[in-house]
């Protein structure tokens, strides 16, 4: 994976998750990036933006053999994600496109303890 492909999708994600923490300080997602599967011998790198709370997990992966297109599935941090993911180009999977995806699907399943 050329490293600018990654930096862009990280720049996005911060950019995104900074914006989610100050406008709903209940979801406060967790973003890593793994490239534990180049390990097993498949040229990719994944990025997960995790709801602790409600336990929901965004999959996002880059391909080095398709660096512009990002894979992403919308799944559950303790199950296995399906095998069909969604692609959508890498220069779309902007800020505010990280920043929606986080509030519509964090948020309404979050219960906000009182």
């Amino acid at each position: 994976m050329t490293s600018k492909h990654l930096k862009q999708l990280c720049d996005n994600a911060t950019d995104a998750h900074t914006r989610i923490k100050q406008d709903f300080k209940e979801i406060d997602p967790v973003v890593g990036v793994s490239q534990k599967m180049r390990e097993s011998g498949i040229s990719a790198d994944v990025m997960t933006i995790d709801c602790l709370r409600s336990g929901k997990r965004i999959i996002l992966i880059l391909h080095d053999q398709q660096p512009d297109i990002v894979s992403y599935q919308f799944t559950f941090k303790a199950q296995d994600p399906a095998e069909q993911f969604e692609q959508s180009l890498l220069d779309d999977v902007s800020a505010d496109k990280l920043y929606d995806w986080m509030k519509n699907y964090f948020s309404n399943t979050v219960h906000i303890k009182h």
